[in-house]
C-alpha cells in the first residue's frame, strides 16, 4: 500500500540524510599547476631594493685575435658589453574572514577573541556539524592562493600592475618584435630572444603555426627536432616542458601514424593497450598543464629554461601569515598570507614557445 501524502511529509522530518566522510569536502575543481611546482622548488632569496631585481647579461663581444708578424702594429680592444636586465618585485596578498556567529552556528567557539588563534569545539557538535566551517575556508585561502600565484606566473602582467610579470612577460610569441625587454632592446641584441616559431622553417609552418594537418608528414616532430639543438646551443638548459591539450593531442597523433603498437607486453597482459604512453622528447617530459587550456592556449608548448628562470622572494617575506587583531566594533577574524617577490629570467635563448595550426 503506497504511503500517503502525510507520511511521506512524516517521514521527511524524521529521517537525517547519510552524510559520507562526515567534515571531509571533496573538492571537484582542483587542477595540476605543473609550472607553479617548479617555480616554488626553485625559488632563490633577496635581501630588498628599491623596485627591481636586476640580472647582468653579456651576448656580445670585443676580443677578437689577428694574426701578425714582426713590427706588425696590433690593436687593443676596451670590452664594454654588459647589459643589466631589470624584474620588478610586487607584494600580493590573501586572506579570509569569519564571523564569530558562523563558528557558533559550526559548533566552535573562539577562546581569544582579539585575536582569534584559540578555538574549542562544542561537546556533541558531531550531531550538528557536517563540515568544518573553519578548516573549510583555511582550505579555500590555501588553495585560492595556489590559482591566483600559479595565474600570476603564466600571464605577462598587463593585467594587474601590482602583480609581478609571468613567464609570457619575456617569453613572447614574436621575439624578433623591436620591443624592449626587462630593459634591453632585443631588436638590437638579437642574443637576448627566446626561440619561437619565428625561427621556424616556413615549410614547417601554416600562418604561422606549425602545420599538424597531415600527421604522417611528421612537422611537429620535426620542428621539436631542430629547435632543440638550437636550445641546447649555448649550454645545458635544464628545460620543463608545458602543453595544453590540442598540442599534446597532435603529438601522439604523429606518433600513431608512424605506428606505436607492438607485441610487448600484449601476451604479457593478455590485454591491448591502444594507450600511447606519457610523452618526452630528448630526455624531456612533456606535462599537460590546464592552465594553458583555460588561458586559451591550449595549442601552445613552452620550453622553459628552469636553471634561468626562477621567483626571487624577498627574504623573510614569502608565504607571510598574518592573523590580524579584530576590529573593536566587529566580532570577525582574519586571517591573511602575503608575499613580495618576482620572476627572474637569466637567459632567454635557451627557452621557447611554440603552437599547432
Amino acid at each position: 500500500m503506497p504511503f500517503t501524502a502525510l507520511e511521506l511529509e512524516n517521514i521527511a522530518n524524521a529521517v537525517i540524510d547519510f552524510h559520507m566522510d562526515q567534515g571531509k569536502i571533496w573538492s571537484q575543481t582542483i587542477q595540476d599547476k605543473p609550472l607553479l611546482k617548479a617555480m616554488e622548488s626553485a625559488k632563490k632569496t633577496f635581501p630588498g631594493g628599491k623596485e627591481n631585481i636586476t640580472v647582468r647579461v653579456k651576448g656580445t663581444y670585443t676580443t677578437d685575435i689577428e694574426g701578425y708578424s714582426e713590427d706588425d702594429e696590433v690593436s687593443y680592444g676596451n670590452p664594454a658589453n654588459i647589459k643589466t636586465a631589470s624584474f620588478p618585485w610586487k607584494e600580493w596578498h590573501s586572506g579570509i574572514k569569519v564571523t564569530m556567529t558562523e563558528l557558533k552556528k559550526d559548533g566552535i567557539s573562539v577562546n581569544d577573541s582579539t585575536t582569534g588563534k584559540n578555538t574549542s569545539e562544542h561537546s556533541g557538535r558531531e550531531k550538528t556539524a557536517l563540515a568544518n566551517l573553519l578548516e573549510d575556508k583555511v582550505e579555500d585561502m590555501a588553495e585560492g592562493t595556489a590559482r591566483g600565484e600559479n595565474l600570476m606566473y603564466w600571464r605577462d602582467g598587463t593585467l594587474d600592475s601590482k602583480l609581478a610579470p609571468g613567464v609570457r612577460s619575456f617569453i613572447l610569441d614574436n621575439p624578433a618584435s623591436a620591443t624592449v625587454v626587462a630593459g634591453i632592446d632585443q631588436s638590437t641584441n638579437t642574443w637576448w630572444r627566446n626561440r619561437s616559431n619565428v625561427n621556424l622553417a616556413a615549410a614547417l609552418l601554416t600562418g604561422g603555426a606549425i602545420n599538424v594537418a597531415t600527421p604522417a608528414n611528421q612537422l611537429l616532430v620535426t620542428a621539436l627536432q631542430r629547435e632543440m639543438r638550437q636550445l641546447r646551443r649555448y649550454g645545458a638548459p635544464k628545460h620543463l616542458a608545458l602543453a595544453g591539450s590540442d598540442f599534446l593531442d597532435a603529438f601522439e597523433q604523429e606518433l600513431r601514424a608512424k605506428g606505436n603498437y607492438t607485441l610487448d607486453g600484449w601476451s604479457k597482459s593478455g590485454r591491448i593497450d591502444a594507450s600511447v604512453a606519457d610523452l618526452a622528447f630528448k630526455g624531456v617530459n612533456l606535462e599537460y598543464d590546464p592552465t594553458l587550456d583555460d588561458e586559451g592556449l591550449s595549442k601552445y608548448l613552452f620550453l622553459l629554461d628552469t636553471k634561468h628562470i626562477f621567483p626571487m622572494m624577498m627574504e623573510g617575506e614569502d608565504k607571510k601569515r598574518h592573523a590580524p587583531a579584530r576590529p573593536e566594533n566587529q566580532y570577525v577574524i582574519h586571517r591573511a598570507v602575503t608575499s613580495t617577490g618576482g620572476l627572474v629570467c637569466r637567459k632567454r635563448n635557451s627557452s621557447g614557445v611554440y603552437w599547432i595550426s
